[in-house]
């Protein structure tokens, strides 16, 4: 335990002093974000908001792991790599939306390939894995479902979801921030609860970084996390459950993240088939937005969902 909050405050600290560095820096830089011309009129006002931010935490967690963890071992490593690898794709995307200025990085399909395949690996890796096989909790029954072959499509499914998901939530200024913080802090416990000592730690060192950068990307936010850190969250959380072998927790404790999927794809269902709209606008939380709530409040009320939603994710083991 003493380990835990070691990295929960060194991951902390590290974050809020990188932000005061690196803040500074993408301003002069000019690497501010462009927005979405379809997207709410409340937010032309963030133009010119330095993205990238997820480097912040990126760098963080890569710093306090080793200082937290003498030896790591094969979950601290692949936790590790999964924040990098997703990690990596952001900041191709986002590094690509700044040279052309304009909110469209790359394109749809070369994204979902490269999702495609670094979730493949993964995937491979935790099929492969002795300790996590091909098979999965099932939340509240308490018993293993082997997958067998299925296991493979599966959890690439998954993979790709998560990551996506995630990035969908990343709409608000502390939003996607405010929401992995609380699974993090979930994760913490449950891993804890279940044996996985050092993936406990690793997600006490993110949960901290997140801490400390959402000093910085609260309303209004001074920075805003971009692909490169909404994609390395959403590596994390998956590859977290997955080597817990509960990847089915994601559909409890990341309730908003659904949600905000959810509501995509039924916006588009009914705009090809009907021509109408559902929602004011989607992920949910702009139809939120355009209903006349605030932003800090729309965050909030996730984030309470999300801590409600954790504490059923206790219960389900």
């Amino acid at each position: 335990m003493s380990n835990i909050i070691f990295a929960v405050l060194l991951s902390f600290l590290i974050s809020t002093i990188a932000g005061l560095i690196i803040i500074p820096s993408f301003n002069k830089l000019n690497l501010g974000q462009n927005i979405r011309e379809e997207g709410p009129k409340s937010h032309s006002k963030k133009a010119g908001t330095p993205t990238f931010g997820g480097i912040i935490f990126i760098f963080s967690v890569s710093i306090t792991l080793p200082l937290t963890i003498k030896q790591l071992n094969k979950e601290a490593i692949i936790m590790l790599y999964a924040l990098l690898s997703f990690g990596l794709i952001g900041l191709i995307d986002d590094t690509l939306k700044k040279i052309r200025k304009k909110n469209e990085g790359l394109t749809a399909k070369k994204k979902f390939i490269l999702l495609l395949f670094v979730s493949t690996v993964f995937t491979l890796y935790g099929y492969n894995s002795p300790s996590i096989g091909s098979s999965i909790i099932i939340p509240f029954a308490g018993k293993l479902l082997n997958l067998k072959w299925m296991y493979i499509p599966f959890i690439i499914f998954y993979y790709v979801a998560t990551t996506n998901a995630v990035n969908l939530t990343d709409g608000l200024d502390g939003l996607a921030t405010s929401v992995t913080l609380l699974i993090m802090a979930f994760f913490v416990l449950a891993c804890i609860g279940m044996g996985y000592y050092s993936l406990s730690i690793f997600c006490a060192c993110v949960a901290g970084s997140l801490l400390g950068f959402l000093r910085y990307n609260s309303y209004p936010a001074k920075i805003i996390m971009g692909d490169t850190g909404s994609l390395a969250l959403g590596g994390v959380v998956a590859t977290a459950a997955m080597l817990f072998k509960n990847p089915l927790i994601i559909l409890i404790v990341g309730g908003i993240y659904v949600l905000e999927t959810i509501s995509v794809a039924l916006q588009i269902a009914s705009c090809k088939l009907f021509n109408k709209r559902i929602f004011k606008m989607a992920p949910i939380h702009h139809a939120f937005e355009l209903s006349g709530w605030h932003e800090a409040k729309i965050v909030s009320v996730f984030s309470i969902i999300t801590a409600i939603l954790c504490l059923i994710g206790f219960l389900s083991f």
